[in-house]
């Protein structure tokens, strides 16, 4: 396999682009000069040993954590290092976290309702009311996560796959161009897992994915470019075929 090559490409087909980006805790080096990026409509696996930095790299790209060096840059040209959680979010970059944070006392279509008031304050999204697009685009989502039938269920009910499948949605109902999902079938059952990578290939016709996994088996099912992390610096990148091939990632990762 070749070397993974991170010359910048054109930015008008860059959404996400890493450049020698460093972040150490206590003198730990979370990440390594890491650099990658990931082109418009694309869908990436990231995946690693624990301690390879994958989480502390969506922190910094949601920035949550800031960089001590390096380049964060979103869309061709805005640089996130710049910028908070809340502004990184207005700008379109929505993250799922592993568990999910859905509001169980509420109903599945009053979740979808509170995600499209996302960022009006507490007291503003109790008097939030949905306009007739807000309410169709809530429909759509509804059907592309599955929960159609669920509409009027409270979240607490739901099953802990439907329950990821709701947090989807909310991230979707905002509409973002970059989904950062972290380890959305930890806890699945199988069917749910095979259903999950059905629905992140069906947002990724329409917005750019990127999925930190370590279950090999949906990762070879969302058939994607992947990319291995270890000690905060990328070690290899092609297909999973390519990667489940490379020496150094048998021996780090996928050997153990």
């Amino acid at each position: 396999m070749s070397t993974p090559v991170h010359a910048r490409p054109e930015a008008r087909d860059t959404l996400l682009y890493l450049n020698g980006v460093s972040v150490s805790f206590d003198g730990f080096k979370a990440l390594n000069s890491l650099s990658f990026y990931v082109v418009v409509g694309e869908m990436r696996a990231i995946i690693g040993p624990n301690g390879a930095g994958k989480t502390t790299m969506m922190d910094v790209v949601t920035g949550k954590t800031r960089p001590d060096s390096g380049d964060v840059v979103f869309n061709g040209g805005t640089d996130l290092t710049e910028l908070d959680e809340a502004r990184i979010a207005n700008l379109g970059i929505g993250r799922k976290f592993q568990k999910p944070t859905v509001f169980d006392g509420h109903t599945v279509y009053a979740n979808l309702e509170l995600a499209l008031a996302g960022g009006r304050g507490v007291f503003a999204s109790l008097f939030f009311r949905s306009t007739p697009a807000q309410r169709a685009r809530i429909d759509a989502v509804l059907e592309t996560i599955a929960l159609a039938g669920a509409r009027d269920r409270l979240a607490g009910s739901l099953s802990h796959g439907q329950r990821q499948w709701l947090e989807i949605g909310m991230l979707l109902a905002q509409d973002p161009q970059l989904l950062l999902v972290d380890e959305p079938v930890a806890g699945m059952t199988d069917s749910e897992t095979e259903q999950t990578a059905v629905l992140l290939k069906e947002i990724n016709k329409s917005h750019t994915v990127v999925v930190v996994e370590h279950d090999m088996t949906f990762v070879r099912s969302l058939d994607c470019p992947v990319t291995v992390l270890h000690e905060g610096r990328v070690l290899a990148e092609g297909t999973l075929a390519d990667v489940q091939r490379n020496k150094q990632v048998v021996e780090v990762y996928l050997g153990r």
